[in-house]
């Protein structure tokens, strides 16, 4: 099948070819298969995009840490919704398996949402929703009769400062309770991207950088700070474990060195928020 996505949304396959290389090496961290299923259908050059083996263990430990908030967010509350903002490609809805009182929204743009359904068969539960996550109009189409959970993973940087907290105002605004979970990076950071092979190739450009998670809880009123973690937070000594020498040594100087450093260490975060009449629900 030929990929013509360009831009921001061509970039989705970069993560989505990482889980495939995560998934078809000896001993996966995520083990996204469905990743690796939809590499072999689609018509793509993707070493243009720059991902290598240490950045596949990256997204798929990113990823692993995502899909770990939603379950136990879904555990605590069986009966949900989920918004899976800039969905892409990925297969969390799979990995997740809700329970069937879930109900799981896939938002992207058209263009990525008429890749995602000839790719994926429909499933009970969820629906896609093709528009710009910045649209301030499609939350209204959103039942409000459940606490929300939104999940952005890679996906804020893309907005601009002032897209992405007013993207969050209208969450917050429109449903009673849930919680928000995202990863940011700080502004330095979003300068440093520009020279990126993925960035270089797709013409794609960060521009929101968020220094201190703190800073969303001034500039989105109700939205509370639940729990924060460095971009480091995710990689944990037994993941690394058997992982080949040179690539574990390398993502150990990477977390335990370069994590401790003044500036390097605040590269980014991932971060939980709670908002609503119910607290962080």
């Amino acid at each position: 099948m030929k990929v013509s996505l360009t831009g921001a949304a061509e970039t989705l396959l970069a993560p989505l070819y990482a889980r495939a290389l995560d998934a078809r090496s000896p001993r996966p961290l995520l083990g996204d298969t469905t990743a690796a299923a939809l590499l072999d259908t689609l018509d793509y050059d993707f070493s243009r995009l720059g991902m290598g083996e240490a950045g596949a263990v990256g997204v798929a430990l990113r990823a692993r840490y995502f899909d770990r908030h939603v379950r136990d967010f879904l555990a605590a509350h069986p009966s949900a919704t989920v918004l899976h903002l800039g969905c892409g490609l990925d297969s969390r809805g799979e990995r997740i398996a809700p329970g069937p009182d879930v109900r799981w929204y896939e938002v992207d743009q058209p263009d990525v949402i008429e890749l995602r359904e000839r790719l994926y068969p429909p499933r009970p539960g969820h629906e896609t929703v093709a528009v710009s996550v910045t649209d301030p109009d499609w939350p209204a189409r959103i039942p409000t009769d459940r606490p929300v959970l939104v999940v952005a993973e890679g996906l804020t940087m893309y907005l601009s400062a002032d897209e992405g907290p007013r993207m969050l105002r209208g969450f917050v605004d429109h449903f009673p309770s849930g919680e928000m979970v995202f990863d940011t990076y700080a502004r330095f950071a979003v300068r440093s991207t520009r020279s990126m092979a993925l960035f270089r190739q797709t013409g794609a450009r960060l521009a929101w950088g968020v220094d201190d998670p703190r800073e969303l809880e001034r500039r989105v009123p109700g939205l509370r700070l639940i729990e924060a973690a460095s971009a480091y937070a995710t990689a944990k000594g037994a993941d690394l474990s058997h992982l080949p020498t040179a690539l574990r040594i390398r993502l150990r100087i990477d977390t335990e060195v370069l994590s401790r450093l003044p500036l390097l260490g605040r590269i980014g975060h991932i971060s939980r928020y709670g908002f609503g009449k119910e607290g962080h629900v």
